[in-house]
């Protein structure tokens, strides 16, 4: 598959990382649709062929990675946009990560200690094939292929979808780096309501 789509990682592992998770999902799907007028210049609802298709991963519990011990376990899910092409302007991915951030703000994220506990994480993973490299944002993002908890939910949205300047799909990047980690591998959790994947 053609990577002109946007993904972006979600986890939590403080309060109630289900609660926020269920919650957030309108609230990013609603921003993703308002940036994405944004950025093409339009001022209105978007048309339909210009609406984005989101295809949410379902949630799985993993193993905190880095940052301090004793960090209650996460849940994380992705979320897969296409059918919404990227915007042409180099500052589009920024904006976007400020969205993010803002979303993340408003579910009490604070940002006290590298990869502490967090009520809300949204990492933008990548948007098209956009190269950029700078102190707020890189992407793709650096770490994508050596993160379970982020390969896990692409892999369950699509096996086969192969992010940017990656080789092989998520699901294959997924089997090659488990055997190299020494964590438990992410669980799948089953469908609830608010989130029936």
């Amino acid at each position: 598959m053609a990577c002109e789509s946007i993904a972006i990682a979600l986890g939590a592992n403080l309060g109630d990382p289900l609660a926020t998770l269920i919650a957030v999902r309108p609230l990013l799907e609603q921003a993703l649709q308002a940036w994405w007028c944004r950025s093409a210049d339009g001022d209105g609802p978007a048309p339909p062929e210009l609406v984005p298709l989101c295809r949410w991963s379902p949630i799985f519990r993993t193993e905190p990675v880095g940052g301090p011990p004793g960090q209650p376990d996460y849940l994380n899910a992705a979320l897969l946009c296409t059918a919404l092409p990227c915007a042409a302007d180099p500052e589009a991915p920024l904006a976007l990560l400020r969205c993010l951030q803002q979303l993340e703000g408003r579910f009490g994220r604070q940002r006290h200690e590298h990869w502490g506990p967090r009520t809300l994480d949204l990492d933008l993973l990548w948007c098209g094939e956009r190269l950029q490299a700078g102190p707020e944002l890189e992407l793709p993002h650096p770490r994508l292929r050596e993160r379970s908890f982020v390969l896990a939910p692409l892999a369950a949205i699509q096996a086969d979808l192969v992010p940017p300047q990656q080789d092989l799909g998520c699901a294959a990047l997924l089997e090659a780096l488990l055997p190299r980690l020494g964590e438990v591998p992410p669980q799948r959790l089953p469908p609830r309501s608010g989130w029936p994947e």
